[in-house]
């Protein structure tokens, strides 16, 4: 591809930021300015990208007619609050926060939806979901036109990068803490993080339902295209820094033939089919890698209209930042 095209990150001192810079350098994407942006608060920091280091300016007071394409990896508000002076000064607009409605910036993972980029009209913007949904809509995704989908159930254990650096450094610092004997202090969690679960990821609503979870239900039903298929979602906190995994159930309306399951799964994009007897983890597989890893393919313990799976990925690389490249590579191909 011979044009490149002049980018800004936004949020690129966090963890997801820097990956997307990563990430572009390595699949060479064609970027001509690069543009880091991020709060006063991180104003002045560098981020490496071909061999120079990229000082981070104040997202504030940019002019964004001087890019062509911004992915916005901060959080919600700051997608609300720069996303549509973006799209008026031409940009497309890829957003990881999950702050625009669908009906404006569709929600796609390229493994599983990325027809719906072919009925895009200007100024393009689209969605990156979180890395639960991107996980499991890139497992589902092949299975669909296998399986007649009745239900799925999801435990996700979510690492601590799920909520940012700031998170990453509370697990750390009461991991040190209690491996040397002194007393546990929180402050971002509200109470022992490290070698402990957490049964919850944020504050619950009135029914009892967190945000990511909420949002996981909605995101994997727009993804896989089945508005009407019933989810149940429990997100969980993992003492573990990076690396999602699940535990996924699934009700079908009959027997489940689990060599056509394993052969979906090892065909599908993005997967990485572990063999039977064996199975994947977050540290030992997914972490660092652009693939989710699927193992442990087994009916129901009574039931072969059930199939149940494990999965894991890594929520910062493969759930997050590659999808939002991926999208980027596939809008420049047909609409730039």
């Amino acid at each position: 591809m011979s044009q490149s095209f002049d980018i800004a990150v936004v949020g690129a001192t966090g963890t997801v930021g820097e990956t997307i810079v990563q990430i572009l350098e390595e699949r060479n994407f064609p970027t001509a300015d690069l543009h880091l942006l991020a709060s006063s608060e991180s104003a002045g920091h560098s981020v490496p990208f071909r061999g120079k280091n990229v000082r981070v300016r104040e997202v504030d007071a940019f002019d964004f007619s001087k890019v062509q394409l911004v992915f916005f990896a901060a959080g919600p508000a700051v997608t609300l609050s720069f996303a549509a002076k973006a799209s008026a000064a031409g940009c497309i607009v890829i957003d990881l926060s999950g702050a625009l409605p669908s009906a404006q910036a569709p929600q796609v993972v390229p493994e599983a939806n990325s027809q719906v980029l072919e009925g895009l009209k200007k100024p393009l913007q689209v969605s990156s979901p979180s890395p639960s949904a991107t996980a499991l809509a890139v497992v589902l995704a092949p299975l669909r036109g296998l399986l007649d989908m009745q239900y799925v159930n999801v435990t996700a254990c979510l690492a601590v990068s799920a909520q940012g650096r700031e998170a990453v450094s509370e697990l750390a610092r009461q991991t040190t803490a209690l491996l040397n004997l002194h007393p546990l202090e929180t402050h971002f969690f509200d109470r022992q993080m490290a070698f402990n679960l957490l049964a919850q990821v944020g504050k619950p609503d009135a029914q009892g339902h967190v945000p990511l979870e909420k949002r996981l239900v909605t995101e994997l039903r727009e993804v896989l295209g089945m508005p009407a298929l019933k989810i149940s979602a429990t997100c969980i906190q993992a003492p573990v820094f990076f690396g999602d995994s699940f535990s996924v159930s699934v009700q079908l309306a009959g027997p489940v033939d689990l060599d056509a399951v394993n052969a979906a799964l090892e065909a599908g994009d993005g997967i990485e089919l572990v063999e039977d007897g064996d199975y994947p983890t977050a540290v030992g597989d997914a972490v660092g890698q652009d693939v989710v890893y699927v193992g442990r393919v087994r009916h129901g313990v009574d039931d072969t209209s059930q199939l149940n799976l494990w999965l894991t990925s890594d929520n910062v690389r493969k759930g997050a930042a590659l999808n939002a490249v991926q999208l980027a590579e596939l809008l420049i191909k047909d609409q730039l």
